[in-house]
């Protein structure tokens, strides 16, 4: 027998390493939700537990682990989409899409748009033209980024259909090859934004088993700009300020969205006043655009442009709120009665003016808050303001929200419930394209759901506003706050590990809550 420390009798000689993380560094996903169901499987941490030594199952591999599971689910939900036809007249196979992509609701952008685009037959982008319904010229409708990586991802599958012409059709080898990438680059996202949630690793989870990931990773090609989003500010925590304006730059060519992160880091660098690391990353995201820009800009100047025309052209879709309000009060919208082709200026610039006050908003937010709002809170309300003032949601930008989301507001209780509901709202999306006709939903059915999502965003973003002027509940600042890097993970050369530290009130009800839990990855393995 043993005599230990604390006086009790052990029956075997103790162990030479007795190395523990102590309460307040073991690691507990999120906000704890769900640990009833943990302790229920198998049982609370014992007392004398060696917490932190695993030296292969470390935090990331288990993460990245629930990423692949997921993206593999998102797979299959596409696979319905890639089953062929076998004509007997022969004819090619073609895919089968009599409908089944809306019943399926296996629809995914990239497989219609490989022929309409000239990508089967071989077409540069952007040189291209095709003749639009309406009779009008079109070209290639994404950024540079997004259309030369398809075109890319296009002559790979024409070489592997000329090697092994046998096996798929060649478009759905396309989307294959295009999936296998973008699984990757959601996998760089989840890892970036798992370095950038500081202390509290854990919180990425939320990330990776996303219900959204199983309906819209595959749906179009915003991951690719997801990942440089979250790549970028894991850059800009390292203070790497150019370096995260250049991927930043090459970001707002695969999508606009990540231009919006500059707003966040502007209301920051107001508070801090120092405005020459952003100077920085602003120059090189400019220089960066522009790089990558140019050389289709010059020689094909209305294909380039076809990105922006289309944005300008483009009526509200059913998921924005001006479809929702015209659906429940009969309102006809800004610009009834145009013709085809005519932009709807009025509903632009509403648009635009209520995006412009968000962002106006958001400032003063930053501004009046008793301390500094993390990038991450700032980053958050600005897309989603952007969403929903914008007269275009497509399903598949509420992926923009996650990752932004988790690090700004990691409560398990409040995301869940909405990225559950956004991935289902999927569902009724494609019965709504499939029409009454063919059994599916009518707008009066499917804009009170989409109304409900977006009041799920909203509930959201009061909860951040909350947390930002009562920042002892912010889990996130809590954890940190008192480290070398300050209060905020993200702040890199914003940081202010100076800043005063917060505490809950005497009689606040959410003590234990707002103090966090200190998350930190066992390093030994």
């Amino acid at each position: 027998m043993v005599v230990q420390s604390n006086g009790h009798l052990s029956p075997l000689p103790l162990d030479r390493d007795l190395r523990s993380l102590g309460p307040r560094d073991r690691v507990r996903p999120g906000d704890g939700a769900g640990g009833s169901v943990l302790d229920a499987w198998g049982g609370p941490v014992g007392t004398h537990a060696a917490v932190g030594r695993q030296r292969f199952w470390t935090p990331l591999r288990v993460i990245m682990m629930v990423t692949v599971v997921f993206l593999a689910l998102g797979f299959f939900s596409k696979a319905a989409c890639l089953v062929t036809t076998s004509p007997t007249d022969g004819s090619a196979p073609g895919l089968n899409w009599t409908g089944q992509q809306y019943y399926k609701a296996c629809y995914a952008d990239p497989l219609p748009l490989y022929a309409v685009q000239g990508l089967a037959s071989g077409e540069l982008p952007y040189r291209y033209m095709w003749v639009g319904d309406d009779g009008g010229a079109r070209y290639m409708e994404y950024p540079v980024v997004s259309g030369m990586f398809q075109y890319a991802i296009a002559q790979a599958a024409k070489a592997w259909h000329a090697i092994a012409p046998g096996g798929p059709i060649e478009v759905v080898k396309y989307f294959v090859l295009g999936c296998v990438i973008l699984a990757f680059l959601w996998m760089v996202a989840v890892w970036a934004t798992y370095l950038s949630a500081g202390r509290r690793p854990w919180d990425t989870l939320l990330m990776a088993a996303s219900p959204l990931i199983i309906f819209q990773a595959f749906t179009n090609y915003d991951l690719m700009a997801v990942a440089f989003a979250s790549v970028a500010l894991l850059l800009w925590a390292r203070s790497r300020p150019v370096w995260a304006g250049v991927v930043l730059g090459i970001g707002v060519a695969a999508k606009l969205y990540p231009l919006f992160l500059f707003g966040a880091l502007l209301v920051v660098a107001i508070r801090r006043r120092r405005f020459v690391d952003l100077g920085k990353a602003a120059g090189a995201a400019v220089a960066a655009w522009l790089a990558v820009n140019l050389p289709i800009m010059i020689p094909f100047p209305e294909g380039w442009s076809e990105f922006f025309r289309l944005n300008s052209d483009r009526p509200a879709n059913p998921e924005s709120i001006y479809a929702v309000i015209g659906t429940l009060t009969g309102w006809e919208g800004f610009d009834a009665g145009l013709a085809a082709g005519e932009a709807p200026a009025t509903l632009n610039t509403v648009s635009l003016v209520l995006f412009a006050l968000g962002c106006v908003a958001v400032l003063v937010i930053g501004l009046t808050a008793a301390t500094t709002p993390r990038i991450a809170q700032l980053a958050f309300l600005i897309v989603a303001v952007f969403l929903l003032t914008n007269k275009v949601w497509s399903p598949q930008y509420s992926l923009w929200l996650v990752p932004l989301a988790v690090l700004a507001v990691p409560r398990a209780k409040l995301l869940v419930p909405w990225m559950v509901f956004d991935a289902l709202l999927w569902v009724a999306h494609m019965s709504y394209f499939h029409g009454v006709a063919n059994k599916g939903i009518g707008p009066e059915l499917f804009h009170p759901l989409v109304l409900v999502r977006d009041l799920m965003v909203v509930a959201i973003c009061v909860v951040v506003i909350r947390e930002i002027y009562r920042p002892h509940l912010d889990l996130v600042r809590m954890a940190h706050q008192g480290t070398p890097e300050g209060p905020d993970p993200l702040a890199g050369v914003l940081a202010d590990p100076g800043e005063p530290l917060v505490g809950p009130p005497a009689d606040d009800d959410h003590d234990d809550e707002a103090r966090g839990v200190r998350q930190t990855e066992d390093t030994t393995g």
